[in-house]
């Protein structure tokens, strides 16, 4: 066991973790994170996305011992205060970019990084940016409206906006 300290949405914990043990269950499984969904374990639907140090990285590609020191935020963290959404989650909701609901926290932690290097993306750099989180439901056309949505939210609300990228001191 290998004893790690890790900040998820402004909590500090301390946990011993077994070397192999992968983030997304020491999200879910030990940090009760269960709005970080478990898709396919290879890391090729995305659905487990979540931000690392502020950029967005597929939780079941990473190893819990390589995050020691680290700050996560979670879906679940992007909330102000755990009850205002992010605009970026307002904007999936307003614009119905859900349907079965699985892919759609990886969806809005890629569409956050996405912005962060782009705060007005065309269709095209949206729909670019997503390519690594699959949707088996939507066929897309939601999400992107989605996205185009909450960027133009998050640059009327930079304060709101900047939820996903705060450190664990300012959440």
């Amino acid at each position: 066991m290998t004893r790690i300290n890790v900040t998820v949405d402004g909590v500090t914990y301390e946990e011993d973790v077994e070397p192999r043990l992968l983030l997304v269950h020491l999200l879910r499984d030990r940090l009760g994170r269960t709005g970080t969904p478990i898709g396919c374990d290879t890391s090729n639907c995305g659905a487990c996305t979540v931000m690392l140090e502020g950029r967005s990285v597929k939780s079941c590609s990473v190893l819990a011992v390589q995050v020691d020191g680290q700050d996560i935020v979670t879906v679940e963290g992007l909330a102000s205060g755990g009850t205002d959404w992010h605009p970026m989650q307002r904007a999936f909701h307003e614009e119905h970019a859900l349907q079965c609901g699985y892919c759609t926290p990886g969806m809005i932690m890629a569409a956050i990084d996405l912005l962060k290097d782009d705060p007005d993306p065309s269709d095209e750099a949206i729909r670019k940016g997503l390519e690594g989180n699959l949707c088996r439901c939507t066929g897309y056309t939601n999400i992107v409206r989605a996205v185009r949505r909450g960027a133009h939210s998050m640059s009327q609300d930079p304060e709101a906006a900047a939820a996903g990228a705060r450190s664990a001191e300012e959440l």
